[in-house]
């Protein structure tokens, strides 16, 4: 199909933008760059209906449906069906399968460590449940942040050794990726791959997303060329269609903080009747909310994503 599709109707569907990234979602966001990289026009959409489905990101056209969870992802889908292929000449080169290894398995490995157990899901629930319900956003905070711990192999025995060895794993990766990269402008001279979407993600995600006090991100900060690097693919792939501009990678707006007194203590008064069936109440509304997430998690946890909300990408 390359060559000669109709690119009109190419719309990638995947989760909300946040944390100044087109989409926050480590998942979406190289399928995202992937295609800005190889020039594809298409038109960016968002669902936020089902913040569990395995399915985003998602790619269509037509009838044609790629999906996330399906023959390897959207971006080998795309490319064994012809869609759109930067690889096509690279796979044979000695070092493209080294350097895949190192950017989806190890990296991709602490990256997912440090957004559900390093940094204690500060930025998870931002971006995958601030739509939803309080409680129900908690439950499933918690119920992904068991099965990614079970995922890496963590127990509370060998919790410290997997986090050494991951960090290791992250810091050598970093290393071998800033020698091979010296100062060319992609990981393969002078044209983009899929492993430069897959890194220039993970580079993004990490400066942008993650809190100054992440062990990744403050690693990935000690190569400067590899901060360059990505920030020259941001500039040139992806602010050119962003109508206001973002802040360097290297810098970060501090955190809020303000100082304020502490509220007066109110004098302990007896219940009225009111308050009392008020609290009642409450406790038939937070039984409710529970019965909602159990029927949520159970009944439509895998359900299929349909509603999309749409933004003109290019």
């Amino acid at each position: 199909m390359e060559g000669d599709q109709d690119t009109s109707g190419f719309t990638l569907v995947t989760r909300k933008p946040c944390f100044g990234l087109p989409t926050a979602c480590p998942n979406c966001l190289p399928a995202y760059i992937y295609l800005k990289l190889a020039q594809l026009p298409f038109q960016l959409a968002f669902n936020s209906t089902f913040p569990d489905s395995e399915e985003l990101p998602y790619f269509e056209s037509g009838t044609y449906v790629a999906y996330n969870n399906e023959d390897g992802g959207v971006i080998e889908k795309l490319e064994k069906d012809g869609i759109v292929n930067l690889d096509s000449q690279l796979q044979s080169l000695p070092d493209y399968l080294s350097l895949k290894a190192l950017i989806v398995s190890w990296l991709e490995e602490a990256l997912t460590y440090e957004i559900w157990v390093g940094t204690e899901g500060v930025c998870a629930s931002k971006i995958y449940y601030s739509d939803l319900p309080w409680v129900i956003g908690k439950v499933l905070f918690y119920k992904q942040t068991y099965l990614t711990k079970n995922r890496l192999g963590l127990t509370k025995e060998n919790a410290e050794q997997r986090e050494k060895l991951i960090y290791k794993r992250a810091s050598e990766a970093y290393e071998a990726l800033s020698t091979r990269l010296g100062e060319q402008k992609f990981l393969f001279e002078d044209r983009p791959s899929s492993l430069d979407a897959f890194f220039l993600s993970h580079m993004l995600f990490t400066i942008q997303v993650l809190p100054e006090t992440s062990v990744l991100r403050r690693k990935l900060l000690e190569h400067g060329n590899l901060v360059r690097y990505a920030e020259r693919l941001k500039s040139e792939f992806l602010e050119e269609s962003s109508s206001s501009p973002s802040p360097p990678l290297h810098s970060f707006p501090s955190s809020f903080s303000g100082k304020g007194s502490k509220p007066k203590s109110k004098p302990k008064t007896e219940k009225s009747e009111e308050e009392k069936k008020f609290k009642k109440r409450a406790r038939f509304f937070l039984a409710a909310q529970f019965l909602a997430v159990v029927i949520y998690v159970s009944v439509m946890g895998g359900g299929s994503s349909d509603e999309v909300e749409y933004e003109d990408d290019d």
